[in-house]
């Protein structure tokens, strides 16, 4: 099995490198408006936003900022085919404009704009990621009632372009092979995610500039939601591309990407991250089976049976959809004139190491994949 991985240079309001229904799947983080590090970014798309700020106008540059997102999900509704998924993590914001302190909510604007499109608002899941503050509010201390709640999670909004989901022919081989495991079923499709911890990205290669603007999220939270919403040679789509978690995630997935960014210097960092990505890709594997396994040893334990067997690997299942299950490995990669061309291989259990052995950026994968 071979994927393509692209990127493009330039702004995602015009995604013109992808032709109508081109992709199958969204995966992305925008800027999040009212977010001061992303300030600079927004007014240099729009100068009325700067001019919002200074003149202390909070909801009219929560807007703007919004009208400039609004045109990426335009195009996001050109590209995505009927019945695919957008998958939009986003954190509201709290800020004091002026002499007003408020929350500005942006998954509900993205919410509603994307229901105003025509799309299906589908459960979305709660990303919950602890701050290291011992504070836990904002305002007044311990005298009511002038507090406020710390924000601790981002949403995880999840789209269907149209109100049909999409179609496969029976018994479709790709579809069955791209099966999860009943117990990550019950996991990932639970709509609170907890023990996901967002943190810097570990770029050393990188100017202070791209340091700042890189709290991407983790590899486990896209590496969850390509699994969950499309099969084995989809493309995944992330227009605010920035470090490239979404691609690298798709790349051990087995899912083609395109990626666009408007910052060229990311792209480099990123070729620095694919020089890793067959190890990354063969540890996160391994600990897919080595947990599944951890959990047939204790179902067996609890006196539980199972009626399926694997049809390739040398464990049982809990149903009769996994019994085709196959996990791949990267076994090459090549650099392309727009990207990355990816050669993968089915994963052996022989082939199983031990993964939190192995590390990836700051964080071991260990700490990456709870």
């Amino acid at each position: 099995m071979e994927t393509a991985h692209d990127v493009f240079i330039g702004n995602s309001n015009t995604l013109g490198e992808i032709e109508d229904d081109g992709v199958e799947l969204v995966v992305t983080s925008p800027p999040y408006p009212m977010i001061e590090m992303w300030d600079d970014l927004f007014s240099s798309l729009n100068s009325d936003i700067d001019t919002a700020l200074d003149e202390g106008d909070g909801r009219r540059a929560f807007e703007l900022m919004h009208e400039e997102l609004n045109r990426t999900w335009e195009e996001i509704d050109r590209v995505l085919v009927d019945g695919g998924i957008a998958c939009i993590n986003i954190g509201d914001a709290t800020r004091k404009v002026d002499d007003s302190f408020r929350v500005y909510q942006n998954h509900a604007h993205i919410t509603e704009y994307f229901d105003g499109m025509g799309f299906e608002p589908l459960p979305d899941i709660l990303w919950r990621k602890p701050t290291n503050s011992a504070a836990k509010f904002m305002g007044s201390g311990m005298m009511p009632p002038n507090a406020y709640a710390t924000l601790e999670h981002e949403y995880l909004l999840i789209f269907r372009n149209g109100k049909q989901s999409r179609n496969f022919p029976s018994g479709n081989d790709v579809r069955y092979k791209s099966a999860y495991f009943w117990e990550e079923r019950n996991e990932w499709f639970s709509d609170v995610w907890e023990g996901i911890t967002g943190t810097f990205q570990g770029l050393e290669n990188a100017d202070e500039e791209l340091r700042d603007r890189s709290a991407a999220y983790p590899l486990e939270v896209p590496y969850r939601l390509i699994n969950m919403y499309s099969v084995y040679g989809d493309t995944v789509l992330d227009p605010f591309w920035g470090t490239g978690t979404t691609s690298l995630a798709a790349m051990i997935a087995g899912r083609n990407s395109v990626g666009y960014e408007v910052q060229e210097e990311f792209r480099e960092v990123f070729d620095a991250e694919v020089s890793e990505v067959s190890e990354l890709a063969h540890a996160t594997v391994s600990k897919r089976i080595q947990r599944h396994e951890e959990f047939v040893e204790q179902r067996l334990h609890d006196g539980k049976e199972f009626k399926y067997d694997a049809e390739n690997y040398d464990f049982p299942v809990t149903t009769k959809q996994e019994k085709p299950l196959q996990l791949y490995t990267i076994g090459g990669v090549e650099q392309t004139e727009t990207g990355y061309s990816v050669t993968h291989s089915a994963y052996n259990e022989s082939d199983s190491i031990e993964p939190e052995s192995e590390t990836h950026g700051q964080a071991t994968l260990g700490s990456q994949f709870q």
